[in-house]
């Protein structure tokens, strides 16, 4: 069995407009640069365990969306597609970001896919992970109803990690300390002392409905979409002929072993497909 060991990393935020955001820093500056999206309800941390396996050629970041993680909550208007996008184009202007790697799971592979869509001379590759192009209004109308719901506290942060779960698989595959380590940093201590989940559940409350197919035809980057497992249900064969009728020259990946959270549940598989497609593109 392979040992899971959590990149080292340091804390940085930034002024991005109007709110305070988080991201996390796994080094080596003046390599090409990646900046990596969790997906909703997560964090930054998402991808400890497979950031180590880039830091050798790239610059990589892990980026706390607004209401996510250490960044800041924020009206719940503004939690919308398209000031995800402009978040991100203010943390590419900050930090100088150009013809980079863009990173997106779930959630943060929807705000990718609008944001190399409508900034596309910024990217200079993208990958999408596990991400559904189309939610049901079913779906969403249970995620916004969750999100106006108030939220469970905990007496102590060992009772949060007790009874931490993830979300959007159908079976847990992380090992036990990974979802320990999840758990732990989405975590937050509220002034009476009591324990809550770190995000901010008006997300959900503001969720809406985005058609991700036609962005495709707005991505002329090398591209690649990563399925989480081979039953997942996001990026099936006909959604992926329709992608490619647009953009031709996205790719596809299956990382086996793994269900949604395929950099919590295999990183090492993450990590070879990723690599795989990286050593393709020119940057």
């Amino acid at each position: 069995m392979t040992t899971l060991t959590a990149a080292a990393s340091t804390d940085h935020y930034a002024d991005i407009n109007g709110i305070k955001l988080h991201y996390l820093d796994y080094g080596s500056a003046g390599r090409r640069q990646m900046l990596c999206l969790h997906g909703g309800a997560a964090h930054a941390h998402w991808y400890d365990y497979v950031a180590a396996s880039f830091t050798p050629d790239h610059h990589v970041r892990s980026l706390d969306l607004r209401g996510h993680g250490d960044s800041a909550w924020a009206e719940q208007h503004t939690y919308a597609w398209k000031v995800y996008s402009d978040d991100i184009h203010a943390v590419e202007e900050k930090l100088n970001l150009r013809n980079y790697v863009l990173i997106g799971h779930s959630m943060g592979g929807m705000v990718s896919l609008v944001h190399a869509a409508t900034h596309p001379e910024r990217i200079g590759a993208l990958v999408i992970v596990d991400s559904v192009m189309l939610m049901p209004m079913e779906r969403v109308d249970r995620m916004q109803a969750f999100g106006e719901k108030p939220p469970t506290t905990y007496a102590a942060r060992e009772e949060l990690i007790a009874r931490y779960r993830l979300e959007g698989g159908e079976k847990p595959l992380a090992a036990p300390e990974v979802l320990q380590r999840m758990a732990f940093h989405s975590s937050k201590q509220e002034p009476g002392g009591r324990w809550r989940h770190k995000a901010d559940r008006k997300v959900y409350a503001n969720f809406q409905q985005i058609a991700g197919m036609p962005m495709w035809s707005k991505i002329k980057v090398p591209a690649l979409v990563i399925r989480g497992g081979a039953h997942s249900p996001r990026f099936t064969p006909d959604v992926m002929k329709e992608i490619h009728t647009m953009a031709p020259q996205v790719q596809v990946a299956t990382v086996t072993d793994s269900d949604h959270h395929v950099t919590l549940d295999n990183p090492h598989g993450f990590v070879e497909v990723v690599q795989k497609f990286l050593r393709g593109v020119t940057l």
